[in-house]
Order: C-alpha cells, then structure tokens, then sequence
C-alpha cells in the first residue's frame, strides 16, 4: 500500500511503500517488459520480487508504466520523458522520487546497530563521538549513510569514495534536513538532503541545489 506521498514542490514528489501485499496481488494490473520479467523471474527472494513489483505501483501512482524506465550502462534509472527518477528498496518498504529537471536520489534504510561497525568506512565517525546514546548514534550514522548512497546515485560514478568524496553537514533530527557537498577530482557540487524516520527505517532523499 502507499504509505506515503510528500509533494516537496511542485515539480519533486516522493513516493513511498510498504510491502504487506502477496506477489499475486501486487502483480495485478503490472505489465513488465521482457527484460523486467526475465529480471524478476531471475530473483530468488520473494520479498524482493514483492518489492520490484511495488515499485512499479508507486511508478503508476507518478503517472508511469514500466516501459517508461530504462537504466544506464551504469545501472542509473531513467524515464524516457527526460524527467529524473531515483528508487530505493529495503525490507518491506520500497520508494521512489520523481523530478521535473532537477537531479535526486533516494535511499531507505533500516536502523541497525551493525552499523557501528562499518561507520568508519563511510564517514569521520570522530565526528559524532559526543552523542552518548548509542540508539541516537545508530539514528544519526544510518541517516548519513542513507545522504551519501543518494547522492551516489545522483554522481553514479563508481570512483567516487562515501569517505573521502562526499561530506554531509553535521545535523539536528528536528530539523529533518541538512546539506552536503561532493568533490571529486576538483567538481565541487552541493546538495539538500531531506529526512524522516518511520517504523524503525529512514528514508532520505537528495536534491542538487
């Protein structure tokens, strides 16, 4: 079902999904291309042909079908009106955002205290070594990591390092949202990063300023 729908602007929307539907009910109504039912056909995982499915629900709640997405050699989406599209998937809950012109990334993660111990290979953890509460630091680094896996697939470029190349601003969970730059090889690009949190999960969103 849709979970939710924030309409950042008038040209932004992100749509968001949770899985509670069987494989049969979500494929009601879907037409795949070939190559996307040899994909799904490929998956193992129920859950995650329960997600591919649901993802072309919220594509359909954005006005398209599946014949309207297509992926780079660098396995970036694209529609083929030209408009931007980042999707995002994880456990039971899937989402995507759609923009007229302006380039966006979208991550979901669920909060997890493995966390911890990759922190260090994705930001300064010395950083957030004054928040005490180890249930706030999970919050705080899984909202990071969700910052840079969008703005990574924005940059699409797999040179690109979530340690050294890209620095989120330091943030209050108030605020639902920071900014954040990359530089790579001397291009210097800012971004907004929006967040929410739900059922244990964050979801987090990126827009090139």
């Amino acid at each position: 079902m849709i979970y939710k729908t924030i309409r950042i602007n008038s040209s932004i929307s992100v749509y968001i999904w949770k899985i509670e539907e069987s494989e049969a009910e979500l494929s009601e109504g879907i037409q795949l291309t070939p190559h996307c039912q040899k994909r799904i056909d490929g998956m193992k995982s129920e859950l995650h042909r329960r997600g591919f499915l649901s993802i072309r629900h919220l594509m359909a709640e954005a006005g398209y079908v599946d014949a309207d997405l297509y992926y780079d050699t660098a396995g970036k989406p694209h529609l083929v009106d030209g408009k931007k599209i980042s999707i995002t998937h994880s456990g039971h809950f899937t989402g995507i955002i759609v923009s007229d012109t302006t380039e966006v990334g979208i991550d979901i993660e669920r909060q997890r205290d493995k966390i911890l111990r990759i922190a260090h290979k994705f930001t300064p953890i010395e950083e957030y070594r004054t928040i005490a509460n180890t249930d706030a630091l999970v919050r705080k680094l899984t909202i990071v990591w969700g910052a840079k896996e969008s703005l990574y697939k924005i940059c699409s470029n797999p040179g690109i390092s979530f340690l050294h190349h890209i620095d989120v601003r330091d943030f209050s969970f108030a605020d639902n949202t920071t900014t954040a730059e990359v530089l790579y090889h001397g291009n210097l690009s800012c971004y907004d990063i929006h967040f929410l949190e739900f059922e244990r999960f964050c979801c987090v969103y990126a827009l090139k300023s």
